[in-house]
């Protein structure tokens, strides 16, 4: 497990080092969160090199396995967060919501699964890296944005450049990518839009000719490991329809 500061009393200032501050009080606790949206990317990176591209972070979210929800919001109220009982009350079996109020932040825990456009399932899974989710889940949680936008553009990149591809969660996990996929159409076809939509916006991107070869290489390597996969029935009824149904929800906004 990295090395991370003691944990605080009061949440900090700078956010990374908030992020950190979390996912030390979970691992001494024993509480089952992890850091999932762009602060899990920008953590995943290994220490001994700087992330590909950066950019600013807005907000925490985490992850936590279906019924633990309750868990890791006691634990947050130890480290100084608010949370806004209304909304938990009526939503804790899926997502509960937390305030840094000195520093006006928004906490979003995600329970069991990550709901937007589409839901990534994430169960037991969630605690199988020790800062963020497994890259698997963490990039579909950016690849199935329908209305792709600059910080997941920039999240993909960076994922798709620091972490090589293999079977396994110590790399982008591509059997498990392969398997959300030809189990829901609907995540397919976004993930399909995406693929094009990445290999497209490289071409402005503000890196060198070589890292942009290696997150096409590894985005082609991707996207041919999941055409391969065999489509489960309900994926191939699902497609007869096609375009003509809309594939996706439409999520509020979450800052991630």
């Amino acid at each position: 497990m990295p090395e991370f500061p003691a944990s605080e009393v009061a949440p900090l200032e700078d956010i990374v080092e908030e992020a950190r501050r979390i996912i030390t009080a979970a691992h001494e606790r024993d509480v089952p969160a992890r850091l999932i949206g762009g602060l899990a990317v920008r953590l995943h990176v290994p220490g001994d090199q700087a992330p590909l591209m950066t950019r600013a972070y807005k907000d925490i979210d985490l992850a936590a396995p279906r019924g633990r929800g309750k868990q890791v919001g006691q634990m947050l109220e130890q480290l100084g967060y608010v949370p806004e009982p209304a909304f938990n009350t009526a939503n804790g079996h899926s997502r509960l919501l937390f305030f840094d109020v000195p520093h006006a932040r928004q906490l979003d825990v995600f329970v069991g699964s990550f709901s937007m456009c589409h839901e990534i399932p994430l169960g037991d899974r969630i605690t199988s890296c020790s800062v963020g989710i497994p890259l698997a889940e963490l990039l579909m949680t950016k690849m199935q944005v329908v209305e792709l936008n600059e910080k997941d553009r920039t999240d993909i990149f960076t994922i798709l450049y620091h972490h090589d591809l293999s079977d396994d969660d110590d790399h982008i996990n591509t059997a498990q990518v392969a398997t959300m996929c030809a189990a829901d159409w609907g995540l397919w076809r976004t993930t399909k839009l995406n693929v094009e939509r990445v290999r497209d916006g490289l071409e402005a991107a503000p890196i060198s000719a070589e890292q942009k070869a290696v997150i096409v290489g590894r985005l082609e390597q991707l996207w041919e490991r999941i055409q391969c996969e065999p489509k489960t029935r309900k994926w191939k009824l699902r497609s007869r329809l096609g375009d003509k149904v809309r594939w996706y929800e439409e999520p509020e906004e979450v800052d991630q």
